[in-house]
């Protein structure tokens, strides 16, 4: 299901630049977040907590996966976790290919 939206336009185009360059805002200063599958229990918590601006966690069926190059860093999914599964990931890789095809699934429709 695509997201709604009530972000700014200028933070709804940041989000779907770094979309279109599969890249991470330079000025980000935090690592983006991780979440251990084998800990996880896939209850959305975390989904439902990011911020749309960041709109970087995503259900992919059996895991909950956080696409490095939208997450910002900022602490909100983990607040929202019950199992404390989401940790900070200093070594993240490029995100795989089919992952962005969830990331553009998911897009907002304006």
């Amino acid at each position: 299901m695509p997201r709604t939206t009530n972000v700014s336009t200028s933070a709804e185009n940041a989000r779907k630049d770094r979309i279109q360059f599969r890249s991470r805002n330079a000025e980000w200063k935090k690592p983006p977040r991780r979440i251990e599958p084998a800990e996880c229990i896939t209850c959305d918590s975390c989904v439902r907590s990011c911020p749309e601006e960041f709109g970087a966690i995503f259900d992919n069926g059996l895991d909950v996966v956080i696409v490095p190059e939208l997450c910002s860093g900022c602490p909100k999914c983990i607040a929202a976790c019950p199992m404390d599964c989401i940790y900070v990931d200093d070594e993240y890789e490029q995100t795989p290919g089919d992952l962005w095809a969830l990331v553009k699934s998911n897009e907002t429709v304006i």
